[in-house]
C-alpha cells in the first residue's frame, strides 16, 4: 500500500492518499479542501472511497466535488452524521463562508470493520474533539489515522462545536495507547508519530495503564 500526505486548506490539514498499487484503487482520508488538486493527485488511479475522521470543515469540504467528479463512497462515523449535515456547527459556513453539508454513504459504528483497498480497516470511536471523532486503524499495516484526536505530543482542541472535553483523555488512553506500540500514527495536523512515543510523551498519557499494553 502506498501512502502520500497532501496538505490542504486554510489550516494545513493532513489529507492522506492511499493507493493499492496492484489494483490502482485509491482512497482519501480527510479531504478538507482543494478538491481539484486532490483529483489531480489521483490521476491515473481509481478513487473509490473517502474516509472522514470527523465532521469539521477542514476535514471534509472537498467531499461534494469529489463525489460529483469521481462518484466515491464516503465513510464516516455514525455519531458524526448530525455534524456533517449542519454547516454552522461544522464551521464551514461561519469560518469558511462556504456552507457545506452532506450525508455520508456509509455510517460506521465503533469497532466496525470493513475492507479498504484490499486491507482490513476498523473504525475506533474516540469522542472528545467532537462527539463522534474517530480514528481508522489498519492492523495489517500497523497504521492509525487519528484525525484530530491524537497529535504528536498533543491532542485536538476541545472548545469547538460538539466537543466533549471530559472524554478525550479516556479516548486516547483506553482506545489508542493500548494499540501495539509500533503502530504508526498519522494525525489530522502536524507530524506523524507512533504509539510507543505517545505513551511516553503525550500529556494525555498520564494515568495510562501499562497492563493494558500490547
Amino acid at each position: 500500500m502506498r501512502l502520500e500526505l497532501i496538505h490542504v486548506g486554510m489550516v494545513t490539514t493532513n489529507c492522506y492518499l492511499l493507493t493499492n498499487e496492484e489494483t490502482g484503487e485509491a482512497a482519501l482520508i480527510d479531504p478538507g479542501d482543494e478538491a481539484d488538486r486532490l483529483l489531480a493527485c489521483c490521476r491515473g488511479r481509481r478513487l473509490t472511497a473517502v474516509l472522514l475522521t470527523h465532521g469539521h470543515f477542514d476535514h471534509m469540504m472537498a467531499v461534494p466535488k469529489l463525489k460529483e467528479a469521481a462518484g466515491v463512497r464516503v465513510y464516516a462515523p455514525a455519531a458524526e452524521a448530525p455534524l456533517l449535515m449542519d454547516s454552522e456547527e461544522n464551521l464551514s459556513g461561519s469560518w469558511q463562508g462556504r456552507p457545506t453539508a452532506f450525508e455520508a454513504d456509509v455510517l460506521l459504528q465503533d469497532g466496525e470493520e470493513f475492507d479498504l483497498l484490499g486491507t482490513q480497516a476498523r473504525l475506533i470511536l474516540t469522542p472528545g474533539h467532537t462527539a463522534g471523532s474517530s480514528c481508522y486503524y489498519l492492523p495489517e499495516l500497523g497504521w492509525l489515522f487519528s484525525g484530530d484526536t491524537l497529535f504528536c505530543e498533543s491532542y485536538g482542541r476541545v472548545d469547538l462545536p460538539t466537543a466533549m472535553p471530559e472524554r478525550i483523555g479516556p479516548s486516547v488512553r483506553e482506545k489508542l495507547l493500548v494499540l501495539p506500540q509500533g503502530t504508526r500514527v498519522f494525525p489530522g495536523h502536524g507530524a506523524s508519530t507512533d504509539i510507543a512515543y505517545e505513551r511516553r510523551y503525550n500529556p494525555l498519557a498520564q494515568g495510562w495503564k501499562e497492563d493494558n499494553a500490547k
